[in-house]
């Protein structure tokens, strides 16, 4: 149980980290925690809506690694939430390495449809080589500049003598196959390109057991569970805070002031910081005062934070086969492997290679996920829905030869537009090191000092070590938070 002092703790962001710290919190006995929300919603970059009768997921999706492991998942099984295959112990055991076997439809551009066993030399390399990423985990230096660069000067080099029986067009059918593979790649790490992915931080990640499964009723419902075990008046919403005042740079027996954008002031003896990377990027010089440290500073600086958006299609029929979970379409056109454009305002589209199938619905709607990201996608937010609904029509259109095809409704995510979140989640950007993830959940002040320790505290995905970017990395780093402070306060009072 909290102490008798019952310090004061304030907590930035109800996203699921500033939710489970509230609830970790809670549960131990400390009665004056208090979430403030920037939004009129929990959640954070979980939110779900619906297209039609489908129920789709405009942030988190996925509960990546279903086991035992993962907390998420012990979360989402408690609170009755997850589909009867996820229970399986077959399916918490098997290792994919978030990279389940699906079954695929391949398209051209020539508006062909390509055989899955036509593809799989191509699948096969661009798996082999992405596994080959591993061997630089904790190396310093090497001669590759880039996941991209590596995974890229592989592909040509290996092409060359694997697919030599084969005549040219097929050869660069299938590299321009890698190609679509590799743009889809960038999605996995919300990258404009894997040229901006450090090769050695790639490794940092670590994936759990269980083939990654969605929650069938839709990721708000998690939100609704955690939020309905919370004091109703836990949260203020509509409450952006404009500066955190640490190290006693106000006047008061508390040790931080939270200002906020309405011109309140709360006196906390700890905030638990728990806004997304994009908006620590943008906002960090006004959010703190005094400044955050300078190696603190060159970590947010360092890790990467990007942009992977959603394009939900609804069509009155499926175009795809019956058993297709996931459609690539290949470029015939690109000659050299490529995840970029070369014109993203003219070509943006074609930077969406991809869709996942969702399980069609009881009332016969048909919903495909496009996949986006990088400039591509953030080109995407500033156009109007319509000309979107166009693009996509034109491109399903041509690779499936099929002029008719008109989809019925579109929703899109646009998360690099968001005020609050500038992007979607991290990624270990060229020079991202183990060290600036771990300055980056580190408290302040950065040296403890008896009288005013963990003045500040950092979590959220892009302060996790190994899970970031993951909803359970998230609740790990909001747990780990609280339990930081918890720790504190018994320690205080133990003999």
């Amino acid at each position: 149980m909290a102490t008798s002092a019952d310090p004061k703790i304030v907590i930035i962001g109800c996203g699921v980290s500033g939710i489970a710290a509230a609830h970790r919190l809670v549960k131990a006995g400390y009665g004056h925690v208090r979430i403030l929300e920037a939004t009129g919603r929990s959640g954070g970059r979980i939110k779900t809506a619906t297209l039609g009768s489908t129920i789709t997921e405009i942030g988190a999706a996925y509960i990546h690694g279903p086991s035992e492991e993962n907390p998420l998942f012990c979360l989402a099984r408690d609170y009755d939430l997850l589909p009867p295959e996820a229970l399986t112990p077959k399916n918490q055991a098997v290792d994919v390495d978030e990279d389940p076997p699906l079954v695929p439809n391949w398209f051209s551009s020539s508006g062909q449809r390509l055989s899955a066993e036509s593809m799989e030399p191509a699948e096969e390399l661009f798996r082999e080589i992405l596994d080959n990423t591993s061997q630089f985990q904790n190396r310093k230096n090497t001669s590759w500049k880039s996941v991209g660069h590596f995974m890229r000067t592989k592909a040509q080099n290996q092409a060359a003598g694997r697919w030599k029986d084969e005549d040219e067009t097929t050869r660069q059918l299938l590299l321009s196959a890698f190609s679509t593979m590799l743009k889809f790649e960038c999605c996995g790490s919300a990258t404009h390109s894997m040229d901006d992915i450090d090769l050695a931080g790639f490794s940092m990640y670590k994936s759990l057991r269980g083939v990654d499964c969605m929650l069938p009723r839709g990721f708000e419902r998690l939100i609704e569970n955690l939020m309905s075990e919370l004091p109703s008046d836990l949260v203020t919403y509509n409450c952006p805070v404009s500066c955190v005042h640490w190290s006693n740079t106000e006047c008061g027996s508390s040790p931080v002031t939270v200002e906020c954008e309405n011109g309140e002031r709360i006196a906390a003896d700890h905030v638990i910081v728990t806004v997304p990377l994009g908006y620590l990027k943008k906002h960090h010089s006004s959010l703190f005062y005094p400044p955050l440290p300078a190696h603190k500073l060159k970590s947010i600086e360092t890790l990467g934070f990007g942009t992977c958006d959603k394009i939900f299609v609804e069509f009155e029929s499926p175009w795809w086969d019956a058993d297709c979970e996931i459609i690539y379409l290949v470029w015939e056109d690109e000659e050299t492997v490529s995840d970029q454009v070369s014109d993203v305002s003219e070509s943006w589209i074609r930077k969406l290679v991809t869709f996942t199938v969702h399980k069609p619905s009881e009332t016969g709607s048909h919903v495909l996920c496009g996949w986006i990201c990088g400039h591509e996608a953030e080109y995407m937010e500033t156009l109007p829905e319509e000309e979107v609904r166009e693009s996509i029509t034109n491109l399903v259109r041509t690779f499936t030869g099929n002029d008719t095809i008109t989809p019925k409704r579109i929703l899109c995510s646009r998360w690099f537009t968001d005020p609050w979140t500038y992007g979607s989640y991290c990624h270990p950007a060229i020079g991202c090191t183990a060290k600036d993830l771990k300055n980056m959940m580190e408290p302040l002040p950065s040296q403890e000092t008896l009288s005013q320790p963990l003045q500040v505290l950092f979590a959220g995905e892009a302060t996790h070590s190994c899970f970031y970017s993951t909803v359970h990395g998230a609740i790990i780093t909001g747990w780990r938070e609280a339990d930081r402070l918890i720790t504190h306060y018994w320690a205080s009072v133990s003999p």
